[in-house]
């Protein structure tokens, strides 16, 4: 349900719509990338719900998945909820985030069906999003075993918007441990990921103008760099790039050890993985993207997996202007061609 009222605040940040929004992750819902954009999207005027994992559910996929005991069994992530909590609960200070013990496609399930109805002013969002995950989700591969993912097809599946983003910074944190600045006078690391994916997002929503943030079945999967602020200014204000999903990827490898008797996973390249078949062949693929320099990389995805000769415009946002700096320019993308495409990707089979 779309709110129709508009904050006082919100009008005040020029922001034409407020949306409900439910976030997710897969790391937990302490963690400080989604802590961070809460507080981002939240200063936008919107108003945001978290019901994410008490304890990381990486790598889950789309699994859904119920605790079978009404308390949790052993403390949750970083000991901020202790053991004997119930398995569903709100963080302390406050009562718009949520956590649930069940894997991410679970907590979208949770949240739309029993937490926003009973507890929110709204019972469907507008958006959902998820993340932003630490670590990279490049790929078909981990499209199919990527929690943060799963989450956002759960609420596609739904009729409902979802945007996934991931960062190059893959190391954990708690909210608690994010600095005002680092040691070099720069914001943290997880504030600028919140603020450029905000960023992003309020960018789609100013162009949807009042419609839906997507097309129904359709949703976004974002990458962005690792953000250097704790050393340098080398990579904080990524430009956003449309890429495709495959292209220059990697799938896991079984590989056994003799002296252990046992296997582990090793990556390595395919060429099915390198097969354009659907979408603008045009694009780069996320892994070209990311490894290019300091970029981000923006897929779109539908959950539409047969193979059609329908073409389908999205109207996604004009990626050029989304940086920290709305006056920001940036150029030196993947040639002039590549700027008609940031204003619609056509999905066509030829």
């Amino acid at each position: 349900m779309r709110s129709v009222l508009l904050a006082a605040g919100a009008a005040l940040l020029g922001v034409a719509q407020s949306l409900n929004v439910l976030m997710t992750n897969d790391d937990g819902f302490g963690t400080a990338n989604i802590r961070e954009l809460y507080k981002q999207m939240s200063a936008l005027g919107h108003n945001c719900y978290i019901v994410a994992s008490v304890t990381d559910q990486s790598d889950v996929g789309g699994r859904v998945e119920f605790t079978t005991s009404p308390k949790l069994l052993v403390d949750g992530e970083w000991g901020i909820v202790k053991a004997g909590a119930p398995s569903l609960g709100t963080d302390p200070n406050d009562s718009h985030i949520w956590y649930y013990n069940g894997t991410p496609a679970t907590q979208v399930l949770v949240a739309l069906d029993y937490v926003l109805p009973t507890f929110a002013n709204f019972d469907i969002p507008d958006l959902v999003i998820s993340g932003p995950n630490f670590g990279w989700e490049l790929g078909p591969f981990l499209y199919t075993i990527s929690g943060t993912v799963g989450a956002t097809y759960a609420a596609i599946e739904r009729g409902i918007p979802a945007i996934a983003f991931a960062s190059g910074n893959d190391v954990p944190i708690p909210y608690y441990w994010v600095n005002a600045t680092t040691t070099v006078g720069l914001q943290d690391p997880a504030t600028i990921t919140a603020r450029l994916a905000a960023s992003f997002i309020q960018s789609m929503i100013d162009k949807a103008a009042g419609s839906r943030v997507l097309p129904k079945g359709y949703g976004i999967t974002i990458n962005l760099p690792h953000i250097t602020s704790y050393t340098s200014d080398e990579c904080t204000n990524p430009p956003f790039v449309l890429s495709r999903m495959a292209g220059n990827m990697s799938t896991d490898k079984a590989m056994y050890d003799s002296s252990t008797g046992l296997f582990n996973y090793e990556s390595g390249g395919v060429p099915a993985m390198r097969q354009c078949r659907n979408g603008n062949c045009s694009l780069p693929g996320e892994v070209d993207v990311l490894t290019s320099g300091c970029k981000s990389s923006v897929t779109v995805f539908t959950l539409d997996y047969d193979i059609s000769d329908n073409r389908v415009c999205v109207n996604i946002t004009d990626l050029t202007a989304v940086t920290l700096d709305e006056h920001a320019e940036h150029s030196g993308h993947f040639g002039s061609d590549f700027e008609h495409h940031t204003r619609c990707l056509f999905v066509v089979l030829k």
